[in-house]
């Protein structure tokens, strides 16, 4: 996501957005967030039909935020939105920590079962383990891919 879009979602402006991510570049590494180049700013202007450089427009290339920047963002903010993000977050984390604690839990036992009884269950409890094991993720990664190096 652009800066402006963030600025928009957290409730603050882009000045500022951009101020906050200036002061703590060190939460920031190219993984979550990197500067846009003058000619990939040019396209999306074309795109998105903003006014052109110099007739009130924007004075500087645009900074991109990948799903962890955007996250980031939300802890080097102040906005009441922004806080609320960063605790549902942690809340989100905690409870994932929870669901995997059980998952092992559940593994464990498992595995008593299966010494506890006689190989004519082997098939059940393989089955079981294939269900439990996560999916494999097929997705593309996710942000902007540029073609050409400048």
């Amino acid at each position: 996501m652009l800066d402006a879009d963030l600025a928009e979602l957290y409730g603050v402006n882009t000045k500022r957005l951009n101020e906050q991510v200036k002061r703590n570049l060190g939460r920031f590494p190219t993984d979550f967030m990197f500067q846009l180049t003058r000619k990939e700013a040019e396209a999306l202007r074309s795109q998105i039909a903003t006014s052109k450089a110099g007739r009130g427009g924007r004075r500087t290339l645009p900074y991109a935020f990948t799903e962890h920047g955007a996250v980031m963002l939300a802890s080097v903010l102040s906005s009441p939105i922004a806080v609320q993000a960063s605790i549902q977050v942690v809340r989100a984390f905690v409870r994932l920590r929870e669901i995997l604690a059980t998952h092992k839990e559940l593994a464990r036992k498992m595995d008593a079962m299966e010494k506890k009884y006689d190989t004519q269950f082997k098939v059940v409890f393989d089955a079981i383990r294939q269900l439990m094991a996560p999916p494999v993720s097929k997705r593309r990664p996710i942000g902007f891919r540029s073609s050409d190096k400048e």
